[in-house]
């Protein structure tokens, strides 16, 4: 059987010196078309190989697109694009994300397009002003600064049909020096108790301000220390409702995205004692009422349901379930 890549992975530290810098200087600090083409001139592979293996592993795209990405004319937006930039990774030989990671927010479009003023941390809630009072308890100022590489959402629900648990992984990438916190907010309708803040990884708790009337919590998780500009850090953390108190949450998990992610995904894990008699992901991009996409998820084996979003934000992405009747 032969090999789609046709080539041994290579170590960053193998690689030769290119343009500015290293590739393993680049893969960090960026650009993006700087990165790609240190990666493609230690590949020593041309346009056309590199097109070619990116079709045997069934991916189309032509050399030209290829010659405008690493020239920075261009750059993959789009979910096809940040697919076959996953593929094109692995053809070139660098580590997962390793490009990917240099992506910073979607440019805009067109001749005509301006910048647009970015959408401020309270858009996507429903109680905007309560929301934006908490905010200004705390230090939003380095959300702006930081990417949304990937994020993970676990929930766990009880046997009463209320969420125990969320446990949440997210990979964020400075995109100027400075950042050293993340301002996490959180939201429920139907509880009489907000969850604590457990089992923080590469960060720990700072300033918290809760709404009790609302049930919106806001709060600090600060890094180790400031990061620089292109560094990535993985960060972990926790929110658990006490016993007796599991929210129900309208049968809804969903995540506000301001900024885009480049990979989203979130799980949700029944009780096998209750299980849901029908689950279903959507999505409602910012601007819009109704959820645009639907789709319905199977439970697997160990009664739980996942969805997976590439290049999504901003809006909203989860899961909804309903329990048999």
């Amino acid at each position: 059987m032969t090999n789609a890549a046709g080539r041994p992975n290579l170590s960053v530290d193998e690689l030769d010196s290119t343009g500015h810098g290293s590739l393993a200087q680049l893969l960090t600090t960026g650009p993006f078309p700087e990165a790609l083409r240190a990666a493609i001139k230690a590949s020593r592979l041309s346009l056309d190989r590199i097109q070619h293996r990116l079709a045997l592993r069934g991916v189309t795209i032509s050399v030209a697109t290829l010659s405008y990405w690493q020239s920075g004319r261009r750059r993959p937006e789009r979910p096809e694009s940040l697919e076959a930039l996953r593929h094109l990774e692995t053809v070139l030989g660098v580590p997962q994300a390793g490009l990917s990671a240099l992506l910073g927010p979607p440019r805009p479009r067109g001749r005509r397009s301006r910048p647009t003023t970015m959408m401020p941390i309270d858009a996507l809630w429903a109680r905007r002003e309560r929301v934006a009072n908490l905010l200004t308890k705390v230090d939003t100022s380095s959300d702006v600064k930081l990417g949304r590489i990937s994020q993970h959402d676990r929930i766990e629900i009880a046997a009463d049909g209320g969420q125990r648990s969320a446990w949440v992984r997210q990979i964020l990438r400075a995109e100027q020096d400075g950042p050293d916190r993340w301002a996490l907010v959180f939201e429920t309708e139907e509880s009489d108790v907000l969850p604590r803040v457990a089992n923080l990884r590469n960060c720990h708790l700072g300033r918290v301000a809760e709404d009790t009337d609302a049930n919106i919590m806001v709060a600090e998780l600060m890094f180790d220390r400031p990061l620089t500009r292109g560094e990535t850090i993985i960060m972990e953390y926790e929110l658990l409702f006490a016993e007796g108190h599991y929210p129900a949450g309208n049968n809804t998990f969903a995540r506000k995205f301001r900024l885009p992610v480049r990979e989203y995904v979130i799980e949700v894990r029944f009780d096998p004692s209750y299980l849901p008699s029908r689950c279903q992901q959507f999505s409602v991009p910012a601007g819009d009422d109704t959820p645009s996409r639907r789709r319905n998820l199977a439970l697997d084996n160990a009664g739980g349901v996942h969805a997976v979003a590439l290049g999504f934000g901003p809006g909203v992405f989860g899961i909804r379930w309903e329990w048999p009747k």
